[in-house]
């Protein structure tokens, strides 16, 4: 408890204090519904305060040597490794993550670190030849200034780090709104690990906060020129129609809907323990799980049957006990839409081959076939513990399934023959597709994003450096140009 009151606060320009607004927000866990901490909300106040430090510091920090930047990346990946078993505790009680679940979110993140150690000293310009004699082009790769973060709740601790990291990596200052569902984990505990590591006071400001208490007055403020969210799609247009009104640029890491595919000659006892990794990861509240599983009907039966067996088997309950694999969604309201989500579908002629209950806020895995042609099941993001297994004849239908779907984050298909996989994962549209393995990856060196409403722009590896930089063009005339008049 103490270790929650402590990092639930405001975080700006070096200084933990309480924020000026009238109500506060309540961190729950989200399996017993203790109460972790209060936070005062921060006001409009608070975010140009915020803006304004992070303006202040940033221009010092980008003249930095880089070697000394990547000495305090250094230091906060150090920092991460010793208190991995905290932080971990941490994501169990403030987001119900299971003991696995956890450990899978500080290796992810630790790893994002690690890349933004080389990240701090990648090559900075560029010389580029003319068309004009005696002319040096020089093209420049300079930091933007001021990033604004807003992270999810579903795995804040990393989806944080991938934009924060490589943002103060690459000479940016970083100001972060983390979800109010998480304001520890996405927000206290990174700004404690910065603290600790020797970041210079107003490089990184944390505000717990809501959009009913500032607006849009996180993405509208001038300082911003960059606002990286990661979320629905729903709130991901909002934020991409208000900063290009303010001629921001945006990094959306938006809802998704992918498939894992089975084709007839996968090794099914392999795609069935890939599909149940992929589909209940964190209870399913993963953008990248797999909604829908796709089977090639003539192998239907048998994955049908080892699939329901394996889910009927996963122990749902105390994320704190190591054999959970089910713990709690986020909060009730999920709970209740989930359960009313399936009720819907069994009454529009849905069959469950597993049906779990609702205890509390832990649903258990359900598995549901037979659902009627148009079900908006089949097209939406479903963040939650429930699987929908459906049949094809053959990779021509099967390409067409997956992509009737308005979302492209991730995806995968599983066959004995890896290039054949290859050729059928180019004829999805998605930002990542994977073969034989789950659909659920993440790699700090390789572009992370999505197609269609599943987001906009990339993060990780090169694409963070056109995230979060920009380019100037200096020229240098050697000789003497010839002007027409």
């Amino acid at each position: 408890m103490s270790f929650f009151h402590e990092l639930a606060h405001q975080y700006i320009d070096g200084e933990w204090r309480t924020g000026s607004g009238s109500w506060d927000i309540i961190d729950f866990n989200p399996y017993n519904g203790e109460k972790l901490a209060a936070v005062t909300v921060a006001t409009a106040l608070e975010v140009d305060q915020a803006y304004r430090a992070a303006e202040r510091a940033q221009q010092e920090w980008a003249a930095t040597n880089p070697y000394e930047r990547r000495a305090v990346l250094e230091r906060a990946l150090r920092i991460t490794g010793e208190r991995a078993d905290e932080i971990a505790e941490a994501i169990i009680d403030e987001l119900g993550g299971t003991r696995l679940r956890a450990a899978y979110e500080v290796r992810g993140a630790s790893e994002v670190l690690r890349e933004a150690v080389r990240q701090s000293l990648r090559p900075t310009g560029r010389l580029l030849p003319s068309v004009t004699d005696g002319r040096e082009n020089r093209l420049y790769r300079l930091p933007v200034g001021v990033i604004g973060v807003i992270s999810a709740f579903n795995f804040p601790f990393l989806v944080g780090m991938k934009s924060i990291a490589p943002a103060l990596a690459l000479g940016n200052a970083v100001v972060v709104k983390p979800h109010q569902s998480a304001p520890v984990v996405g927000g206290g505990l990174i700004a404690k690990i910065f603290e600790d590591a020797g970041l210079p006071a107003g490089l990184l400001n944390v505000l717990i906060t809501d959009s009913a208490e500032i607006g849009d007055a996180f993405i509208e403020h001038p300082v911003p020129k960059v606002i990286s969210f990661s979320g629905s799609d729903r709130v991901g247009r909002h934020i991409a129609g208000t900063a290009a009104g303010h001629l921001k640029r945006t990094i959306l890491e938006l809802s998704g809907n992918s498939a894992l595919v089975v084709l007839e000659d996968a090794d099914i006892d392999y795609a069935v323990r890939a599909a149940v990794f992929s589909r209940f990861l964190y209870q399913g509240q993963v953008s990248m799980a797999a909604n829908r599983i796709l089977v090639d009907r003539s192998v239907a039966a048998e994955f049908t049957g080892r699939f329901t067996a394996e889910v009927a088997a996963l122990k749902s309950g105390d994320p704190r006990d190591p054999e959970t694999r089910i713990g709690p969604v986020f909060n009730a309201f999920q709970a209740d839409a989930l359960t009313a989500l399936v009720d819907r579908a069994v009454a529009d002629g849905a069959t469950a081959l597993v049906r779990g209950r609702t205890r509390g806020n832990v649903v258990e895995p359900t598995v549901l076939t037979d659902l009627p042609a148009g079900s908006p099941l089949l097209t939406q993001e479903i963040l939650g513990p429930v699987a929908l297994l459906m049949t094809f004849d053959g990779e021509d239908e099967a390409v067409t399934i997956v992509n009737d779907s308005p979302y492209g984050l991730s995806g995968a298909v599983h066959t004995g023959d890896a290039e054949r996989g290859v050729r059928f994962a180019q004829r999805i549209v998605s930002g990542m597709f994977h073969v034989n393995d789950s659909t659920v990856q993440d790699d700090p060196l390789v572009a992370f994003g999505g197609e269609k409403t599943s987001g906009v722009g990339r993060l990780n590896g090169e694409a963070v450096v056109e995230a979060f930089t920009t380019q100037k063009w200096m020229s240098i005339q050697h000789g003497r140009s010839v002007f027409p008049f």
